[in-house]
């Protein structure tokens, strides 16, 4: 087992939502631990179906990134931020336009029906 196997494997996972509330190919928003989490649901994806990011944009000051576009530059599965459209890699949250930004990702998955995130 890999060191971020082992990881994922050891976190703590917590529920916070049901698969049906999730939106294809879009974003919900939840609340967790403090923080709002984006959650993208992209059944289509080759990967991924899934995936976790911080709704803050840091940019704006703005809880947006939940109600940003999905799309692929160069490959690579991202969000647009809806007020200044910078591109934020779902992976792992690094700002395309700006190497200095990067948001907060979550290990998460689907677990018999259930939305969970794994905390630190």
């Amino acid at each position: 087992m890999n060191q971020a196997n082992t990881q994922r494997h050891l976190a703590t996972w917590t529920q916070v939502c049901r698969e049906q509330d999730l939106v294809r190919d879009s974003g919900v928003v939840v609340w967790l631990d403090g923080a709002q989490v984006a959650l993208f649901y992209l059944p289509g994806a080759q990967v991924q179906t899934l995936y976790a990011i911080d709704n803050h944009d840091p940019e704006s000051g703005a809880n947006v990134i939940g109600r940003g576009l999905i799309g692929s530059i160069k490959g690579e599965l991202v969000v647009a931020a809806p007020i200044y459209k910078q591109h934020y890699r779902l992976e792992d949250g690094q700002c395309l336009e700006m190497s200095e930004q990067r948001l907060r990702v979550w290990p998460v998955r689907l677990n018999g029906g259930v939305v969970e995130l794994a905390l630190d």
